[in-house]
């Protein structure tokens, strides 16, 4: 365990920003899932209104280095190509 004044206020702050980044990870996941349900009900006009949110919200992720900036743009390439099949 941290046995100096720094060690210990770095726990500290690695626990907040553990639980900030469990959010954020959380509201990236929760974006897919919803995602992929409007692709396969077939909702073609509410993927389109989605899409923009979804990347918006990819590039957060991506930008505070939680997921890597290609994974979000391969996320938006594969949902644009799911889209437009539809």
């Amino acid at each position: 365990m941290a046995n100096t004044k720094s060690a210990i206020k770095r726990v500290r702050r690695i626990t907040n920003q553990t639980a900030v980044n469990k959010a954020r990870k959380s509201r990236f996941k929760n974006a897919l899932k919803k995602m992929n349900s409007l692709i396969e009900a077939k909702k073609k006009s509410e993927a389109l209104k989605f899409l923009p949110k979804l990347n918006s919200e990819l590039m957060k992720i991506a930008k505070t280095g939680i997921v890597k900036k290609q994974n979000a743009s391969r996320n938006v390439s594969r949902f644009t190509k799911k889209i437009a099949s539809i």
